[in-house]
């Protein structure tokens, strides 16, 4: 497995940025797809991103298409995901997950590290 340490969370109003980084170590991080996931209060954890192996695939759930961004820094072995437009509804514990292969989709079966998460509170 690897362990991934998120952070970047915090407040922020309406329509403003954040992003999020997901550092990684124990397991060469760019062999693998990573993803997102958050939980809202009262929700189930739910899917945002992934990105492939050697970041060549991209995708996104319907609420956040067009407004994050997911990417990969191999050097620093390290995604990101880049939040803009942020709106109440994103509020949420951001986790980033390691997959357990160089492919993987929405489903959390298909990841076998997370890390602690990280707070994001959209004020309106």
């Amino acid at each position: 497995q690897v362990q991934l340490v998120e952070s970047g969370g915090g407040l922020v109003q309406a329509g403003g940025s954040l992003r999020l980084s997901c550092a990684a170590s124990g397991r060469t991080f760019p062999n693998y797809a990573a993803g997102w996931f958050r939980q809202a209060p009262g929700k189930e954890r739910e899917f945002v991103a992934d990105i492939r192996w050697r970041g060549s695939t991209t995708y996104y759930a319907d609420s956040v298409k067009g407004r994050f961004t997911i990417s990969r820094e191999y050097a620093k072995n390290t995604v990101y995901l880049q939040m803009n437009s942020l709106k109440p509804e994103d509020t949420a514990v951001y986790y980033c997950a390691a997959a357990k292969g160089p492919v993987a989709t929405h489903k959390e079966i298909e990841y076998d590290s997370w890390g602690q998460g990280t707070q994001v509170t959209v004020s309106s």
